[in-house]
């Protein structure tokens, strides 16, 4: 059964799933729609957002390949899958997913944050109020059961990344924490900037 998590809960993931090993992260949005605009209006781009992950060591990014986004779909130790980009965020359902296989995750690795950005925000003159319906969910890789979600419904105007949640190890099982916070961070490469 999946649990709703409110902002800031954090769930055991390895307690109450025995013999965990994969778990599905999906990550989904979409577009509110704009407003009617005059008839010689430009149609506004589309808000192409991107998943990625960060590989943490004792709270730190050691460098760029602990990275996993669309330009680096798999992390070095195979652990860490990006299943690839998704530009308009189209669809019902997960938009992007990241798998992670908790077994493989390399022992120095304690946290993996799992965030979102708006492609080229600054420069299309785009935020995260102009998305809705924001969520992650953490689905067993072995049955595709749902095991919780979270649904980000703060308004998140102005900013231009967010953190949806964190994959963690403590005292040695794995937990969620729903995170919940945006930035104005306006790249990957940027967001990645906090963690060094």
């Amino acid at each position: 059964m999946s649990v709703k998590l409110q902002k800031g809960q954090k769930v055991s993931l390895s307690k109450e799933n025995a013999g965990l090993s994969q778990i599905i992260v999906g990550l989904g949005w979409d577009e509110v729609k704009p407003a009617r605009r005059g008839l010689f209006a430009p149609k506004p781009q589309p808000i192409d957002c991107d998943a990625f992950a960060l590989l943490l060591q004792n709270g730190k990014l050691k460098g760029k390949i602990d990275i996993v986004y669309f330009g680096n779909l798999t992390h070095v130790s195979r652990s860490v899958r990006h299943m690839g980009d998704n530009l308009t965020g189209a669809g019902d359902g997960d938009d992007e997913q990241i798998v992670i296989d908790l077994n493989s995750v390399p022992a120095q690795y304690d946290r993996i944050i799992l965030a979102v950005n708006i492609y080229e925000a600054v420069e299309r003159n785009q935020h995260f109020g102009m998305i809705q319906n924001a969520f992650i969910r953490l689905v067993d890789g072995r049955n595709n059961n749902e095991m919780c979600i979270y649904n980000l419904t703060e308004n998140y105007s102005g900013k231009t990344a967010m953190i949806f949640g964190e994959v963690y190890r403590h005292n040695g099982e794995w937990k969620f924490n729903a995170v919940g916070q945006g930035t104005n961070d306006a790249s990957i490469g940027q967001f990645a900037q906090r963690y060094l």
